[in-house]
């Protein structure tokens, strides 16, 4: 499955930022756990489309304040085939049931990305 995951992972992520992040002997366990379990078991099943996965991770990560995640999965969305107005969808649903102040700092975040 580790074949899958960095398979997807590059996909989603593309390859720039996946070389990028593979990291040196301190973290390379790391990737490797992530590209076995994230991309390989959980973005490489069967029962979401990759723009599903991409939707809930993007409104998970805006609910859990995690910004530098938050906009590297908005360029995997954008990546993937996600609309500005997808995204825009997501952010609005995130408003009401996360809150208002969360919403507003993921559509900055977006619009730094989207521009």
């Amino acid at each position: 499955m580790a074949g899958d995951g960095m398979r997807v992972r590059r996909e989603v992520l593309g390859d720039a930022h996946v070389d990028a992040a593979q990291g040196d002997e301190f973290t390379r366990d790391f990737q490797e756990l992530i590209t076995r379990y994230a991309w390989g078991e959980i973005w490489s099943r069967p029962g979401l489309d990759r723009k599903v996965r991409s939707c809930i991770t993007i409104a998970m990560l805006a609910t859990l304040h995690h910004e530098e995640e938050l906009e590297m999965h908005l360029r995997a969305a954008l990546r993937i085939g996600l609309t500005r107005d997808e995204i825009k969808e997501v952010l609005l649903q995130v408003a009401i049931y996360a809150g208002v102040p969360t919403a507003n700092r993921a559509f900055r975040i977006a619009r730094e990305v989207l521009e």
